[in-house]
């Protein structure tokens, strides 16, 4: 059973965008599927965005401010909560959407295929840093399984009893909030599909610090949720395992040629794939820039894992502690 053109809300929830909220509403009114409705929720801005959607919603009728939550899943539900359209769009500040995005992801949910979609997104670097981030950390849609591929809330539609069945997104997660909701509607036995034609435009971070900082707040997200144990517990096992070579390096002279290419090995398997996606886009670029975007593809993935090992226990801490205030 099809159900064609139902009414469709796009919603995104927004704090201090000011630099960037025009460019993501500007995308939203490009759609070669015009969205019926464009709820924006305002989650505690101090800066100039209000007043930039304000202004907009002044000159289109189907966009609407709202205002409410204190954290992006808290706002996000807000936001749905407004919204009168069956189908919704979620995205998020900070990205533009193809122009052909709201058609092709709300496209399985009329034709009665799906219940959830989840879109893609493709960075758009905009400093040789940011190039090599995005081609390090951001798989193509070629490498992805769509059968265990999760839903990221700036690039997903679902229908809205969906989401009222699993409760709506939850608000005690600052991190992450997108993945539990996924695994909600999975738990529901709601059905899921990845189309990856669906595609939003973001700019990766444009310093290891704004990086770290953020893989820090995803781990550290994961260990709140209880997400992904076995993953984390690998990656300490594999650091582990590398400093215990090292130490083996120091301490037997005779081995450090053994080691060395057992490390090499390690490294050249953990940066194929991020140098199979740079290579291509460093063509026509100066050597200099070739070199440097070579050299920070290894200082990225360090960088992250680091972030992300020191992320996950704290996470876990405050799982645990939550839990036990919550007895």
């Amino acid at each position: 059973m099809t159900s064609e053109h139902q009414s469709v809300s796009i919603i995104c929830t927004v704090r201090d965008e000011a630099d960037n909220i025009a460019a993501l509403i500007d995308s939203m009114l490009a759609q070669t599927r015009a969205a019926d409705e464009i709820v924006i929720n305002d989650c505690q801005s101090v800066d100039e965005t209000p007043a930039i959607v304000a202004a907009y919603a002044a000159r289109y009728p189907q966009i609407k401010l709202v205002r409410g939550g204190h954290n992006i899943s808290s706002g996000r539900n807000n936001a749905i909560r407004h919204a009168r359209g069956p189908i919704i769009a979620s995205t998020d500040a900070g990205l533009t959407l193809d122009p052909h995005w709201l058609a092709r992801i709300v496209a399985p949910i009329e034709a009665g295929e799906a219940d959830l979609v989840g879109g893609f997104f493709h960075p758009t670097p905009r400093s040789l840093f940011a190039l090599a981030l995005g081609e390090t950390n951001y798989r193509r849609s070629s490498e992805i399984d769509p059968a265990t591929f999760l839903p990221f809330g700036k690039s997903m539609a679902f229908r809205k009893e969906v989401w009222e069945a699993v409760g709506g997104f939850p608000e005690w997660a600052s991190h992450c909030e997108d993945l539990l909701f996924d695994l909600a509607v999975e738990r529901a036995g709601f059905r899921r599909v990845f189309t990856p034609e669906a595609v939003v435009h973001f700019a990766p971070r444009s310093t290891l610090r704004a990086f770290i900082r953020q893989y820090y707040f995803y781990a550290r997200g994961d260990g709140r949720a209880g997400l992904w144990p076995k993953r984390h517990a690998l990656r300490y096992a594999v650091y582990l395992a590398l400093s215990g070579l090292l130490g083996i390096a120091i301490s037997q002279p005779h081995l450090r040629a053994l080691v060395g290419a057992l490390v090499g090995l390690g490294v050249a398997a953990y940066t194929h794939a991020p140098y199979r996606r740079l290579w291509p886009k460093l063509r026509g670029r100066p050597f200099g820039e070739r070199l440097a975007a070579l050299v920070l593809v290894p200082l990225i993935r360090l960088a992250g894992d680091t972030a992300k090992m020191i992320g996950y226990p704290v996470g876990v801490c405050e799982r645990r502690k939550r839990h036990a205030s919550a007895k």
